[in-house]
């Protein structure tokens, strides 16, 4: 048969195109989860909120996409990749404008919500059509590690975006920024994005998904709820066992269903099992540091919001470094010890970051989120490459919800835990300083309260005493940041030993890619795996 370069370029060429236009709906969903951190300031005082209806406007969105991304991940390779990534950006682009012609803050809330949802349809698509389009091992994989990028890329620079859109227009613009994008995004995917599916319909484990949606969602709520209720009240105790009690009657089930919709013979497999894991605690520990992180630019070095979600861009750029050298690394040395390595940078980067004193600059918070960002990636990637390699093609996107399941419950896990011993450890050494026992209660009252209430309240004081005061803010903020950082290393050096143990290691390394890319069918043309 003769050859067709010009084809194949051109073939090539078009599948390039459409990844991009996948990973551009990734990253618009990672934007949205992050972009309004630095607009509650303004959205609670435009719209009167409550501390409690701010703290859902912003988790609300997390709550959807965690709870609900396992179940919907199993669907689409039932209902097709393509049409659930376009009818997820549709649900968030119809979602975003309820939120930018919000005029009460239930509305912001169920806008959030929608979008959350709309973001457990699409993330698990995303993922599996890349594994439907780049079935040549090397490409597949240099595609994940892509994905894994602007995963990242979209979370963590999404306070960077919504910093710049509040300051040059107003927090209801973090809304309106994502109709061009879906515009875009859906035009693009029916003209690009070939459909996929699974070559048989199984019978719908509807009962599955109901419980493993209730499940999870009952799981990150109590986890969201845990530091501003306590992680023993009565609320979020409640929230933990009825989630254990859902979570087990989901595992019973699916071990007697004829066709379960989460086969639990896949969790058994490490590449799959301990992979997630690393995973989930991985972000576990990016995202807690990267809460703390903000709190430190803001609280201790003095920065705008703005300024410092500028300050924060090390880390996406760490993580894209981190993310294509996973690709080299990977080729040369498998998947385990590349997993393994990035686990071991973000320790070190964890070490680093334990070692800040009240007189360390940006330059050394710079370095931290530099290493952690590398060693990120290379976990984001790797990991993620483990885990769909270990499932058939047919189950990519239930492979991808794993994935992704796993990594959303982490970072809220990480933001609460580390969140909370922040809060705790601070108080408890605030309260103490002799220059706060010193003052009117208010200022202890202040720190109890929250963190940033403190130099509110320390404004109200004589200059000699207000010095005092924030000076010892900053003394205690930096010891019980240094704390978290510790308590995050020994996590994350723990799962490196797992890791190193358990994981599943490749056999030989793969050898350099030769393979040329094959053509990509039609877009509108439905495929079976």
């Amino acid at each position: 048969m003769t050859a067709h370069p010009g084809r194949e370029a051109d073939a090539g060429t078009r599948r390039g195109w459409a990844a991009g236009v996948v990973c551009l709906g990734l990253f618009m969903l990672g934007m949205d989860l992050t972009v309004l951190n630095v607009a509650v300031p303004q959205l609670r005082e435009a719209l009167d909120a409550t501390t409690a209806q701010v703290q859902w406007i912003v988790d609300g969105y997390a709550l959807m996409l965690g709870g609900s991304v396992l179940a919907v991940g199993a669907v689409t390779d039932r209902w097709g990749r393509r049409r659930c990534f376009v009818l997820g950006v549709a649900l968030c682009g119809a979602s975003s404008v309820g939120g930018a012609l919000a005029g009460e803050p239930w509305q912001v809330i169920a806008s959030r919500c929608g979008m959350g949802a709309g973001a457990a349809l699409l993330m698990p698509a995303t993922l599996g059509a890349l594994h439907h389009m780049f079935p040549e091992p090397e490409l597949r994989r240099r595609a994940i590690a892509v994905w894994a990028a602007v995963g990242g890329l979209g979370g963590l620079s999404g306070p960077v975006i919504g910093g710049w859109l509040v300051e040059h227009a107003s927090w209801r613009a973090a809304f309106w920024i994502n109709l061009p994008l879906t515009a875009v995004i859906i035009t693009a995917s029916c003209l690009l994005v070939p459909e996929s599916r699974a070559p048989r319909s199984a019978a719908f484990d509807a009962v599955g998904a109901l419980l493993s949606t209730a499940g999870l969602l009952a799981l990150v709520w109590a986890i969201i709820e845990g530091p501003h209720k306590g992680w023993t009240s009565a609320q979020v105790v409640t929230g933990f066992a009825l989630a254990g009690l859902i979570l087990a009657a989901f595992l019973a089930w699916e071990r007697r269903a004829r066709a379960p919709m989460l086969p639990l013979h896949l969790l058994a497999r490490p590449g799959i099992g301990v992979a997630a894991a690393a995973l989930a605690l991985m972000s576990f520990a990016l995202f807690g540091a990267l809460f703390v992180l903000t709190l430190y630019l803001q609280g201790v070095l003095g920065y705008s919001p703005v300024e410092a979600g500028v300050r924060t861009l090390p880390l996406p750029a760490g993580l894209a470094v981190g993310a294509a050298a996973a690709v080299a690394v990977q080729r040369h040395l498998g998947i385990k010890a590349t997993v393994v390595s990035g686990l071991l940078v973000v320790t070190l980067a964890l070490g680093v970051w334990a070692t800040t004193t009240v007189q360390s600059g940006y330059g050394h918070c710079a370095l931290f989120q530099t290493i952690a960002g590398v060693g990120a990636g290379l976990v984001a990637a790797a990991g993620t490459e483990s885990v769909m390699e270990s499932v058939p093609t047919a189950q990519a996107g239930l492979g991808s919800a794993i994935n992704d399941a796993t990594r959303q419950v982490g970072s809220a896990l990480g933001v609460a835990v580390q969140g909370s011993l922040l809060t705790a450890v601070f108080t408890a050494r605030f309260v103490e300083a002799p220059a706060v026992t010193a003052t009117v209660p208010e200022v202890a009252d202040a720190a109890r309260h929250s963190l940033l209430s403190v130099p509110d309240q320390a404004g109200l004081l004589p200059p000699a005493e207000r010095i005092a005061v924030l000076s010892a803010a900053r003394d205690a903020f930096v010891d019980a940041m240094t704390l978290t950082a510790t308590t995050a290393a020994a996590v994350v050096l723990l799962t490196a030993a797992a890791a190193a143990r358990w994981l599943a290691p490749r056999t030989a390394p793969l050898p350099a890619p030769h393979t040329r890319p094959g053509p990509l069918p039609e877009a509108g043309t439905p495929l079976s795996d």
